[in-house]
């Protein structure tokens, strides 16, 4: 395998992104074009001619020097009972050379149809394949349930794909993800911890233990300045004590949009549920600039409508969205947990008892069992033999109020001072950022697992 230098790799990154400050160079696009054949065949070819393999098509917007590519791979429902049958799954790739990196990004979700690449795909100038979540997006198995959602099934969704892949890029391999796309990338690494050099994780929340928040309220109860959470509950309060008028707005806004509330209950049920969303809402995303921006107590209804939708997303408690994310509340009902929210000083206004609660957002014909060994043994693997795991989290994201602990070698966990939900290896500090990228070259340049992967 080529050795890639951290200088030959930064010099040679083709088409980086602005943020990135990397310009395009011509070089790279015609390192780029010669190299589009993998083993003397065209990259939409060789592509064909992977088993299980469908190419959607060809979209004609990424960069210079790059190629879109959406494929459809079929995978198995269940992995260990080849009876259950199959289903499409959803990949994006981004191609540049056979012989760069390839960075394997896990959304968590539905695919990005989008031609962004990741931080270490922009870094290396690295091939990049998308993964789409099984369950969400066009990735639905056929079975009426969601039994076959869990992150074992996932990881091994993940393996199957990295195995088919290394016929067209043998090089390195990096896995990142944010969010819940970076839990996925852990998964992954848990049950196949050979599958790729190494993995970069962002903003990934990491609940043990679902029966104890006690992290996520003492975050939230502390979070930002004493006046932005005083702020934060009166707002709560005014919304709630103007509820009658908030509610017939949120319905008039479902009947012209000819959304319905059936999922949850009713209009009235999802505004509470989005009111105590507020803290964690505000704080994953907010800014200092954004405190100044929380209505008053003279505010308007309209005001705090708006207020109230541009922090929670209001249509997210509405049918139409919310049912495309029954496979996310199904997973953080059955193993993924959720964190609780500060209530106490909105006991005397709330109408619906454990409203926030996963069940809410899964039909009532889905059972919702909690295993509760999940997530202590992802736990255990990362604090204790996972290899090769970069964490970067912001110290003001209230998602990582629990968060990995890597302890195994050749890992690190590093923090964003005063990021959210949005912490990048761009915003470290230099010796951080530094420390960052020189992991990431030196895991791409060095081959420490065969090319036989076991199943």
């Amino acid at each position: 395998m080529t050795a890639w230098t951290r200088r030959r790799l930064l010099s040679t990154a083709a088409t980086a992104l602005p943020a990135a400050g990397l310009a395009t160079t011509a070089a790279a696009s015609a390192r780029a074009a010669a190299s589009a054949r993998p083993g003397g065949t065209d990259v939409a070819d060789a592509l064909r001619a992977l088993p299980g393999l469908r190419l959607v098509e060809e979209r004609h917007d990424a960069e210079p020097g790059y190629r879109h590519f959406v494929l459809g791979l079929r995978q198995p429902v269940d992995h260990t009972n080849p009876a259950a049958g199959t289903f499409e799954q959803r990949l994006t790739l981004l191609h540049t050379a056979a012989d760069r990196p390839t960075v394997l990004f896990s959304t968590g979700y539905h695919a990005v149809l989008s031609p962004r690449r990741s931080e270490p795909a922009v870094l290396l100038g690295a091939n990049q394949l998308q993964v789409e979540h099984r369950y969400f997006g066009t990735s639905r198995p056929a079975d009426p349930g969601y039994t076959h959602l869990t992150v074992r099934q996932a990881a091994d969704d993940h393996h199957r794909v990295v195995r088919l892949f290394r016929r067209l890029y043998p090089g390195a391999w990096i896995s990142t993800g944010s969010s819940k796309g970076g839990m996925a990338s852990v998964y992954h690494r848990r049950f196949h911890p050979h599958d790729v050099n190494g993995t970069v994780v962002h903003s990934a929340p990491n609940n043990v233990d679902d029966r104890d928040d006690s992290a996520y309220l003492r975050f939230l109860e502390t979070a930002g300045t004493p006046a932005a959470r005083e702020a934060l509950e009166a707002v709560q309060r005014s919304i709630l004590l103007r509820r009658a008028e908030l509610v017939a707005r949120y319905e008039a806004w479902a009947a012209a949009t000819g959304d319905t509330f059936r999922l949850v209950g009713s209009a009235d049920r999802a505004l509470e549920i989005a009111v105590l969303r507020v803290p964690l809402m505000f704080w994953q995303r907010g800014t200092p600039a954004d405190v100044a921006a929380i209505p008053g107590p003279g505010a308007t209804a309209d005001e705090l409508y708006t207020w109230l939708d541009a922090t929670t997303g209001l249509e997210l408690y509405a049918d139409t969205t919310a049912r495309n994310y029954i496979p996310y509340w199904y997973q953080i009902g059955t193993q993924l947990g959720y964190g609780s929210f500060p209530t106490a000083h909105l006991a005397d206004l709330l109408r619906h008892p454990d409203a926030a609660e996963p069940r809410s957002f899964v039909p009532r014909d889905v059972p919702l069992r909690f295993d509760r060994a999940a997530m202590p043994d992802i736990d255990r693997w990362v604090r204790r033999r996972g290899s090769r795991l970069l964490f970067v989290n912001g110290t003001q994201d209230p998602a990582v109020a629990e968060h990995f602990r890597p302890g195994g070698p050749d890992s690190r966990l590093l923090w964003v001072p005063g990021g959210n939900h949005g912490a990048d290896l761009a915003d470290l500090s230099p010796a951080d950022r530094a420390s960052a990228e020189d992991m990431l070259v030196r895991w791409a340049g060095q081959e420490y697992f065969t090319h036989t992967l076991g199943t």
